[in-house]
């Protein structure tokens, strides 16, 4: 049974909040009654908060990373490496494996996966950026970390053979990252140690 609420204003708001993921009617319920709870300037600078992280967050040119300028501060950092490119699913993923403290190369957000059953397919991601990137030379190694997932195991086999003709180094991250396990909810130090015992991918054919 629908909810009736007392006033419009906040039947709006609650609607609005149940609209992100992992919120429900009843926690949005929540979150908006404690937001009249407080002070006019906490819900007004929450309010703004988002007006300019919507407005002014724009994605990386280069690795689709978001980024506040056309180019993020990862790829405009002198001092990292730029011939060893990191490629992941999401943004998040660049967080995590930036909190490793593993890795002082590039990055190349994919944007997702390769799913057919979710009707996702090559083009659906960011797969010719990064033939493209590679393509401009420079780049000695092509990191592949991903989920060790079905999804993430297909998107890694095709770059793998989308990248085979120009010479660079594919590997992948060790699999200290258990089979089923999304990077995101991998521990730092498993992740860590798995990026720098990598492996080229090519051995993953001979160690099945």
């Amino acid at each position: 049974m629908e909810q009736e609420f007392a006033s419009s204003l906040l039947e709006a708001a609650v609607n609005e909040f149940s609209r992100l993921p992992g919120i429900g009617r009843k926690t949005a319920l929540r979150l908006v009654l404690y937001l009249l709870r407080q002070d006019a300037e906490q819900a007004h600078s929450l309010g703004e908060a988002i007006i300019k992280l919507r407005d002014g967050v724009r994605y990386c040119r280069v690795c689709h990373n978001i980024s506040e300028h056309e180019v993020c501060e990862i790829c405009s950092n002198p001092m990292r490496d730029r011939s060893v490119i990191c490629v992941v699913e999401n943004i998040k993923d660049v967080m995590v494996v930036e909190n490793t403290r593993s890795h002082n190369g590039l990055y190349h957000v994919l944007g997702g996966l390769i799913s057919p059953m979710d009707g996702i397919g090559p083009g659906d991601i960011e797969i010719d950026s990064l033939a493209a990137r590679v393509a401009e030379g420079g780049v000695k190694e092509v990191i592949l970390a991903l989920s060790a997932t079905m999804e993430g195991d297909t998107t890694a086999f095709y770059i793998f053979r989308r990248l085979a003709s120009t010479g660079v180094k594919v590997s992948v991250i060790a699999r200290g990252v258990q089979v089923g396990n999304e990077i995101e909810y991998t521990d730092e130090l498993t992740l860590g140690r798995s990026i720098m015992n990598r492996t080229l991918f090519s051995d993953t054919f001979t160690a099945k």
